[in-house]
């Protein structure tokens, strides 16, 4: 959102963070107008990603971000994890610190996903399923099955080789 960054002491003067609910609310009145007044919540979800965005010192920042800053005193260098899928549930419990590579490892399923499982599908020239899993931005081709079943447990095996969450393709929301 936002290449300037903001202090946990600068945070904790304008914002209330609740770690139980992820709710922010602001600690004073504020805004050249007035109109922002203090015990209101802060921020709006973004219209298309959902997250929940405060602006704070004339500055954007996502709150799962500010979340973070808040409990920690940390910035993260990486991202943070919804781990429950819901991109406007801020409890701190539902947030980790994670590198890309681990933030992609607890996707939700896509909606173009007809086999119900992410990573299987069926292959209509062979009659047959087939399972794959991406580890470092490769495709990994896990075999080619004629019951489903064995698709779908080559694939949730891999994701257990491959440190995947246990969430990743499950639609939670």
């Amino acid at each position: 959102m936002t290449s300037k960054s903001i202090t946990q002491e600068r945070l904790k003067e304008l914002l209330k963070y609740d770690s139980e609910t992820g709710v922010f609310i602001w600690v004073n009145d504020t805004g050249s107008t007035g109109r922002i007044k203090a015990g209101s919540v802060a921020g709006s979800k973004h219209k298309t990603r959902m997250y929940i965005v405060i602006g704070l010192d004339g500055a954007r920042y996502q709150a799962h971000r500010l979340a973070w800053l808040y409990m920690t005193g940390d910035n993260p260098a990486g991202e943070i994890d919804h781990i429950n899928h819901i991109r406007h549930d801020n409890r701190f419990e539902n947030l980790r610190s994670v590198t890309k590579a681990d933030n992609c490892k607890n996707k939700v399923m896509l909606n173009s996903n007809s086999s119900g499982v992410t990573g299987v599908s069926f292959d209509k020239k062979t009659g047959k399923w087939e399972s794959h899993i991406s580890v470092r931005n490769k495709k990994i081709y896990l075999g080619r099955h004629s019951d489903k079943s064995l698709a779908i447990k080559s694939r949730l095996e891999a994701e257990v080789k491959y440190g995947y969450h246990k969430n990743h393709g499950r639609n939670m929301q």
